[in-house]
């Protein structure tokens, strides 16, 4: 069987692979340690959050907007049904884990978390990233996905309450690709010593 037919196997071994590589570079010691493998962690779930982000942003919204306005054509329906449930699924797990790994990436890195969410001196721009990183978590869970619900007929709701769900689930995406930015920017810099 070629692992690259499944998406399980073909994540596995990309572990794997970072793992062989992690483990062949040094003075034979391993490069591993709990705050490169926290790093690593952080970085590749953010890219799932934010990857998916900007795809509500960039592509599905858009063509949700164009689907309803091809009368010919086959609606929005399967993108709604078939997409949008499983893009959610990794969008607000990957939120959670980004965050979470965050937080102990700060712990374990010397900064500490504390010192990173009450901005103090020499941990300011890793904690401004930190903070816009939690509003935009809180609005993954609080906001965005509780309308979604709603919007994807996945729990009952009035068309009323729909379409509030549709205008609060866009602000709160929308929200969340501004300050998505200098979160982004917050963190490079943070993490590559660049000055602000």
């Amino acid at each position: 069987m070629n692992p690259l037919k499944s998406i399980p196997m073909t994540v596995a071994l990309g572990f794997v692979l970072a793992i062989i590589i992690s483990l062949s570079y040094g003075d034979g010691d391993p490069a591993f340690n709990i705050y490169s493998l926290m790093t690593w962690l952080h970085v590749f779930f953010g890219v799932i959050w934010i990857g998916l982000l900007y795809y509500f942003n960039f592509v599905q919204v858009p063509g949700v907007v164009e689907a309803l306005a091809d009368k010919g054509g086959p609606g929005p329906s399967a993108i709604n049904k078939y997409i949008a449930p499983n893009a959610l699924f990794y969008f607000r797990w990957g939120a959670l884990l980004t965050w979470l790994t965050g937080v102990v990436t700060l712990h374990v890195s010397g900064i500490g978390v504390h010192d990173a969410f009450s901005l103090q001196t020499g941990a300011e721009v890793i904690g401004i990233g930190a903070w816009l990183g939690t509003i935009m978590l809180f609005n993954v869970w609080g906001l965005i996905w509780p309308n979604q619900k709603r919007i994807l007929g996945m729990v009952e709701a009035t068309d009323a309450k729909i379409a509030k769900g549709k205008v609060i689930a866009l602000m709160a995406s929308r929200t969340n690709t501004l300050l998505s930015i200098p979160m982004l920017m917050c963190m490079s810099s943070h993490m590559h010593g660049l000055p602000l």
